[in-house]
């Protein structure tokens, strides 16, 4: 396992906290074996943002030109590095290849190549209240909480890596009318209602039929024609394929300003247990892998408490369980999807042993996940 290299993440957003790229940390023993794992995720690479690609702890050398790097990609270049002198020999290297380049942990003063070109410039603004002498656009990262993020902005930096918009946890209040809504046509679906009945809620509101069939008919979901209407919905899926796209609905129904940060990684949650699910479940319960992943931040984007949702949704006991007590059988995957969260790729290689998974399934699930929450909110 420790011979592989793992892919954790992060958001990189803006002023306003919309994401405007996604940051891959790879974790792995030496630069090569990174290459190795980059270069196998050509085909599910995510596409709709810039990817920043972090080497985690390791010295950038040009045995990086070896992975074919998308038009996306923006390599990330620790300042400590620029003293070795393959670091240097990479640079020109990048520049010719026409891969942008990040400049990570800088500190004011910091001795830099003049014939460098920093289009972004990460800094920890635990020890750097300011992004002042950066040679790029300021991004903060070691954030904790939106007050922090307030701060940095106000300080001068132009937006931030990292998960500090789930630091805050609001005050449990009820379920807004609108969040309520989807959860009964949600129940609806499960119960197999009358057609007549689910139509009478969608008419109630135009832009949720619109949302719902956006979804449907979006690259992800992969039918072969397009979807006029939800009775036509109900006819090419069935009513147990709907649940999953009524959860999104819940999921993205929200309007806070961090909602779409928080929107981007519970839908990757969800799609990343989908996909790793599928060689342990069977196909009919991977819609509820899906869902278990997506709810998992519904307490935050809704404003309510977890118990609360939960107790208006009829959710099969695997997801419940999951979700309240992190027991049963989906919970390891819940486990695992935030493992890829973090920095702690000790942790999610001991989580991935645990499951048995490859390396290699856990990288492509990730990147394939972001590349679908991407899309939906493109």
């Amino acid at each position: 396992m420790s011979q592989i290299a793992l892919l954790t993440r992060e958001p990189v957003v803006n002023k306003k906290r919309v994401i405007t790229a996604n940051r891959l940390i790879a974790h792995g023993p030496n630069v090569g074996t990174v290459v190795d794992a980059l270069n196998e995720l050509v085909a599910d690479w995510p596409t709709q943002r810039t990817v920043f690609v972090s080497l985690a702890r390791l010295v950038p050398t040009p045995e990086l030109m070896n992975w074919v790097a998308p038009p996306n990609a923006m390599v990330e270049i620790p300042a400590q590095a620029l003293a070795h002198p393959q670091t240097l020999q990479l640079l020109p290297q990048l520049r010719e290849a026409g891969i942008s380049t990040c400049l990570t942990w800088f500190s004011p003063g910091a001795a830099l190549p003049p014939d460098a070109d920093w289009r972004f410039v990460l800094m920890d603004a635990r020890k750097h209240a300011t992004p002042a002498g950066a040679p790029g656009i300021g991004l903060a990262w070691g954030l904790q909480g939106l007050d922090a993020f307030q701060n940095a902005v106000r300080s001068g930096y132009d937006g931030a890596s990292g998960w500090f918009f789930l630091d805050t946890a609001p005050a449990p209040k009820a379920l807004a009318p609108g969040h309520a809504q989807i959860v009964r046509l949600l129940n609806l679906v499960r119960k197999n209602a009358d057609m007549r009945e689910l139509e009478a809620i969608l008419k109630q509101d135009v832009a949720l039929s619109y949302k719902l069939l956006r979804y449907i008919n979006s690259a992800g979901f992969g039918l072969m024609c397009e979807i006029q209407s939800f009775r036509h919905a109900v006819s090419i899926l069935g009513y147990s394929n709907l649940s999953k796209w009524l959860s999104l609905l819940l999921v993205t129904a929200s309007r806070d300003p961090d909602a779409p940060a928080m929107m981007q990684t519970s839908i990757a949650r969800g799609r990343f247990m989908e996909q790793i699910g599928a060689s342990f479940f069977d196909k009919s319960e991977l819609d509820n892998l899906f869902i278990t992943g997506a709810f998992s931040l519904l307490p935050t984007l809704l404003g309510t408490s977890m118990q609360s949702v939960l107790d208006e949704m009829h959710l099969p006991e695997s997801v419940t369980d999951a979700l309240l007590h992190d027991e049963g059988e989906f919970a390891p995957f819940l486990r695992l999807a935030r493992m890829c969260e973090s920095f702690d790729s000790a942790a999610l290689a001991a989580q991935a042993e645990t499951l048995q998974l490859k390396p290699s399934q856990i990288n492509k699930a990730l990147v394939g996940a972001l590349a679908f929450a991407d899309s939906l909110q493109a």
